[in-house]
């Protein structure tokens, strides 16, 4: 029988190439949108899910596994970006970005488990992002929020052995993906000590974004992922530079990496 699969964010971006990918190799495909009378074209179904909203989750998880019988594969990919200096970041945005990256996938995580368990077996993939493995100027509530979520996953897989549920991370760089028109942006304000600098940083942003990878790269990498028998705890996707500047974090003097970070930013 084919694996059932259930990608939060599945409408567009990664969510949806990823999506259309595992149809191709014949998994059974079900992907979750805020809005999905947006998503009718879609090639696989398109249910209605906030990751903010518990009752959303249990009605959808419930709806698959009536009309399936099972979930085998849980992606959680929906995200949400936010920018800004921290110091101007209000309150309420920090606080929402974190519902949407860090108690979200905390929340459908919760939902499936039950059902994993029951199989007595189940592979659930955190999307993160290479920005949860340092603190980027200007992107530090984001870097937080993923990587919050890398160290969860690593906590959660100890836990989830004995019921042979596996969980691991899948860390993107930039992909050319629609995230930079939905993120929240702090205002560029006149009288701000950040101005010029924040200004620069999220020009700089929005050209990784706009000249990133293809998603298809991160389709084929989580296809690999579920076709791995033992899964590791983290995944990194991207271009060369992108992933290497981990292991320059690992090994460089604090001080080194962040004059390396901060020349990369102009700052």
């Amino acid at each position: 029988m084919s694996k059932v699969v259930l990608i939060t964010g599945g409408s567009t971006g990664i969510g949806k190439s990823v999506g259309e990918y595992l149809i191709q190799k014949g998994f059974v495909v079900y992907g979750t949108s805020r809005n999905p009378n947006n998503y009718k074209n879609s090639e696989f179904p398109i249910l209605q899910l906030d990751v903010k909203k518990v009752d959303t989750i249990n009605k959808t998880v419930n709806t698959i596994i009536s009309a399936e019988g099972k979930l085998d594969i849980l992606i959680n990919n929906a995200g949400a970006g936010i920018t800004g200096p921290i110091e101007e970041t209000p309150e309420i945005e920090i606080k929402a970005n974190f519902e949407t990256n860090f108690f979200g996938p905390i929340n459908v995580i919760k939902a499936v488990l039950p059902q994993m368990r029951k199989q007595q077996k189940g592979l659930i993939i955190n999307v993160t992002s290479i920005a949860g493995y340092m603190g980027l100027p200007y992107r530090g509530i984001y870097s937080a929020s993923k990587g919050s979520l890398e160290l969860l996953t690593e906590a959660f897989r100890m836990e989830l052995k004995a019921f042979n549920i596996d969980m691991t991370n899948v860390a993107p760089g930039d992909f050319a993906t629609n995230i930079a028109a939905g993120r929240y942006h702090a205002p560029l304000l006149e009288n701000s000590p950040y101005k010029t600098s924040y200004g620069k940083t999220l020009d700089l942003m929005n050209e990784h974004v706009d000249s990133g990878s293809n998603p298809n790269m991160m389709a084929e990498a989580i296809y690999k992922i579920i076709i791995t028998k033992k899964p590791k705890g983290h995944y990194k996707v991207g271009e060369f530079m992108q992933k290497f500047s981990i292991v320059l974090k690992r090994i460089l003097p604090d001080r080194i990496y962040e004059k390396l970070l901060m020349k990369h930013y102009k700052l």
